[in-house]
């Protein structure tokens, strides 16, 4: 069967008033559609149909431009945050305390006794600029390797149009390369001081700035020479403290037992067995209670200070390093279960010789991932690599941001920073195996666009758990109970009745619930597929009077019009074959598609024009000769084979 005869006839069996044009069909869906205006376009008199037309026309604009409007509005997919309080028995948090001081000092002094000397050499010269009031004593030798890897300089500026560069441990020179080598970089840093000394009082600029010329400098400046020298000391002491085993770090720092005097969690003692440790680069070791790695996360019975944990600590003050913990105390945070601890960022500061109380407050965030957020569930879906993974710990963005730039110095500097976890493979940073190591650190610290990559790079978690912290203070213990108090402690960590311990090193923590209410901040869509279908609804039903009924009715429209062009096309093609084949033998006998054809064309005449009884044929038309059936004989349909179609 033909293809053109197959549309034909299923366009006339799915349809008997539309039509077979274009005008048609047009013409029966304006009579027949539940739309208002369509109608009023063909049913008026011609000059209401032009106003009935332009009203249809810009009326359907209206919809269609509010329909654009509420379609880009769902797809912005909007949030809204709500709040809620609830009433449940909570986990109680984790709670990682840790030392200011990362290492004790009897325990590294041998591994910095050379900075150190270098940097009271440098003070001494600081405070008493003129030489004459330089100590006499003699002492040994210093070791200026140190010294020349990261120096120590200061700028004096009493002229501001040209600054004198002051090496401490060199003589003075003031020439015209002083300028230029304040304002160039190079990869050799320089720790800077600014401060009005006298010219010529100080040595000048040092031996790597002379002997390579004053375009191999750069300089950080500080506007206080205590946080210059903290800052220098910090970096010279990373390289140093980089090359020791981790083992041995861990040895060096303060330990659990030394460090926990006492632990009480509601009703339950609890000591420092109870605790885990990890090593912090900023701290040293830490002890995190109740972090639920080997064991169940405990609950918090009752709100309230008698049912939170309390403990008594010991920082051992007397055994900070001078130079690298200017501030003394606990650090101490509070955090999720299974979640890495970063103090420098989260965490407070408990003072010693005083009782601190953390009253805690619990909120809990549920963000909507994409694509309404772009937040991670457990950062599988983050294109950064969690160098804290290493810990069996969850993600976190403080995690993804530092593991970022850890991945950055590796590839930019060649070598790992100190303070992070290493890729596998890396080493740390040192000035032996990387003499520019600090230059290339500080320049991509302070780099907006590899801090805007790992911003961009790293997600928020959707699901997250924030602690409110209230913290009050006072003096513990007081001075008519520190006597007793001290003496019990001492014995009971050392077996002596000498009183170790003293209100500079003492510390007393209260954590707990000040309530079982918590707020849970989740977000919702602001904008719904139901509330996107309704509103396009509404503007629809009230700009055209319609429903989703005519819209389906526009559809089957849309169908007809396709029947009726593919027809159109298949009779254009067929057509054009036949001038072909007529135009290369024009006095050839009709084919038998075409007698096939013209058969099928009469019988949907007959279905049209009604069918004429059995027996009766239409008359010819007058002065019409009756056919010559001699010259053809047409056998029936269905006596012709597959084949038979020579089309």
């Amino acid at each position: 069967m033909h293809l053109k005869k197959y549309f034909v006839r299923a366009l006339h069996r799915l349809q008997k008033g539309p039509g077979y044009t274009y005008k048609e069909l047009l013409v029966w869906y304006c009579d027949n559609t539940n739309t208002h205006g369509p109608k009023r376009i063909i049913k008026e008199g011609p000059k209401k149909k032009v106003i009935w037309f332009f009203l249809t026309l810009l009326f359907a604009s209206l919809v269609f431009w509010q329909w654009g409007i509420l379609i880009n509005t769902y797809l912005s997919y909007n949030v809204t945050s709500s709040l809620s309080i609830g009433f449940k028995t909570m986990k109680f948090p984790a709670v990682t305390v840790c030392n200011a001081n990362p290492f004790k000092y009897s325990e590294v002094k041998h591994l910095l006794e050379d900075l150190d000397r270098l940097i009271d050499a440098a003070l001494e010269r600081i405070l008493q600029p003129t030489p004459g009031n330089s100590s006499e004593n003699p002492s040994p030798p210093l070791n200026l390797t140190l010294w020349y890897q990261i120096p120590l300089v200061l700028i004096d500026e009493h002229d501001k149009d040209n600054p004198i560069i002051l090496d401490i441990f060199e003589n003075n020179q003031t020439d015209e390369d002083n300028e230029t080598a304040v304002g160039n970089k190079t990869s050799g840093d320089k720790e800077t001081t600014r401060g009005n000394q006298t010219p010529g009082a100080l040595p000048a600029l040092c031996p790597q700035c002379s002997n390579q010329g004053s375009d191999n400098c750069t300089y950080r400046n500080f506007s206080s020479a205590a946080q210059a020298v903290t800052e220098w000391y910090i970096l010279q002491s990373t390289s140093i403290l980089s090359k020791v085993p981790l083992q041995d770090r861990i040895r060096m720092g303060y330990q659990a037992e030394d460090m926990i005097l006492a632990c009480l969690y509601g009703a339950e003692p609890c000591n420092y067995k109870n605790f885990t440790q990890i090593y912090h680069p900023d701290h040293g070791n830490c002890y995190i209670f109740n972090w639920g790695m080997d064991e169940e996360a405990l609950n918090s019975s009752n709100p309230g200070a008698e049912f939170g944990l309390k403990l008594i600590l010991d920082i051992s003050q007397q055994e900070y390093i001078p130079y690298l913990s200017s501030a003394a105390g606990a650090r101490l945070m509070l955090h999720q279960q299974k979640s890495f601890p970063f103090l420098k960022d989260q965490g407070i500061y408990a003072m010693p010789g005083t009782e601190t109380s953390i009253g805690v407050l619990v909120d809990e965030l549920e963000r909507m991932g994409y694509p309404y957020s772009d937040c991670t569930n457990n950062g599988s879906d983050v294109p950064v690599k969690n160098l804290y993974s290493q810990y069996n710990t969850s993600y976190s963005i403080q995690a993804c941001l530092r593991s970022c730039f850890q991945n950055h110095m590796v590839e930019i500097c060649g070598c790992g920073h100190y303070l992070f976890p290493l890729p596998e493979g890396v080493n740390y940073c040192n000035n032996d195996n990387n003499p520019g190591w600090a230059y290339c650190y500080s320049s991509l610290r302070s780099s907006i666009k590899h801090r805007q990559i790992c911003i961009d790079s790293c997600k928020e978690t959707c699901n997250d758990t924030q602690y409110k912290m209230t913290i009050s203070m006072a003096d513990w213990p007081s001075e008519a109970s520190e006597d007793w108090i001290f003496h019990i402690l001492s014995y009971e960590r050392d077996m002596s009745t000498n009183v170790t311990l003293d209100r500079n090193g003492i510390i007393k923590l209260n954590i707990y619930f000040q309530e079982y209410n918590y707020r849970t901040i989740s977000e919702s869509a602001a904008t719904t597929i139901v509330w996107l279908l309704s509103s396009l609804g509404g503007q629809f039903g009230f700009w055209m009077g319609g429903s989703v009924l005519c819209l389906i009715e526009f559809g089957e429209i849309i169908i007809d019009s396709l029947w009726i062009t593919v027809i159109n096309v298949i009779g254009w093609c067929k057509s054009l074959k036949q001038r072909r084949a007529r135009t290369r033998s024009p006095d050839a006998p009709p084919t038998v598609s075409e007698l096939v054809e013209a058969h099928a064309n009469l019988g949907f005449q007959h279905e049209d024009e009604g069918a004429l009884p059995k027996g009766e044929e239409l008359p010819p038309e007058p002065g019409t000769p009756p056919p010559n059936y001699d010259s053809l004989r047409v056998q029936p349909l269905d006596a012709l084979g597959p084949d038979s179609d020579a089309e």
